[in-house]
């Protein structure tokens, strides 16, 4: 091979690793558009704003990550003790962990779920449910949504 052919070799060979270093870059950048976080139900920075109308006075929803008008985001939910939710439904499946209290979830056509501090739970999109929460301290729950969040109230007829 000729010396003019290798250095046309080597001159690519520079060109890709540059490219290839950039475009590492340029992903590591992406990546930290967007910091890893926490946070503790008794955060003094989280920004707790109502419910629904539908639902009683002294629900709370705390939103954790994203954008609420957006798929994937995640909310910590409250509600004082003894407190009724009412019978709803929401576009998005669900996935819940409840962090503390004692909640009861009824699910349309199923038994009841009795959740207690760390207990995970799965609720179906659309799939209409009402729930208690039977202790007397405030329930926590946090609910991770994969669409956007929302909450339609429904009828459920009794058994």
């Amino acid at each position: 091979m000729s010396s003019s052919a290798l250095r046309f070799l080597e001159c690519l060979a520079i060109l890709g690793l540059s490219v290839f270093f950039v475009l590492g870059i340029a992903a590591q950048d992406a990546g930290a558009a967007e910091p890893p976080i926490s946070h503790e139900v008794s955060d003094t920075d989280l920004e707790w704003g109502s419910c629904p109308n539908f639902f009683p006075p002294g629900c709370q929803i705390a939103v954790l990550h994203g954008d609420p008008s957006q798929p994937n985001v995640d909310v910590f939910f409250r509600v004082p003790g003894n407190y009724d939710l009412p019978a709803h439904r929401h576009t998005s499946a669900e996935r819940m962990v409840l962090v503390a209290g004692e909640l009861e979830v009824t699910y349309d056509g199923q038994p009841a779920l009795s959740l207690k501090p760390g207990t995970y739970a799965y609720g179906p999109a659309s799939l209409p449910h009402s729930g208690r929460c039977v202790s007397s301290e405030p329930c926590v729950l946090f609910i991770a949504f994969e669409e956007s969040l929302d909450a339609t109230p429904v009828a459920i007829e009794p058994k």
